[in-house]
């Protein structure tokens, strides 16, 4: 149970990532962040706040809640 929101918010950015046919690189690039941290977030290794699960949800078009679900 423990960083499973981490992992499905990883799971959910790398095939959002994949469906715009982005490197890492490119889209950490769209999202503003540096590319390590973009790794992180898809390898469900970083923990993020609200605010910015809600800016990466409105930058991707989506939900915050669908970022998070399995």
């Amino acid at each position: 149970m423990s960083g499973d929101l981490q992992k499905a918010l990883g799971r959910n950015l790398k095939k959002r990532r994949e469906a715009l046919g982005l490197s890492q690189e490119k889209f950490a690039e769209y999202l503003g962040f540096h590319r390590t941290y973009a790794g992180a977030l898809e390898r469900g290794e970083r923990n993020i706040s609200l605010k910015s699960l809600e800016t990466l949800a409105e930058l991707l078009e989506v939900t915050p809640l669908e970022l998070l679900r399995e």
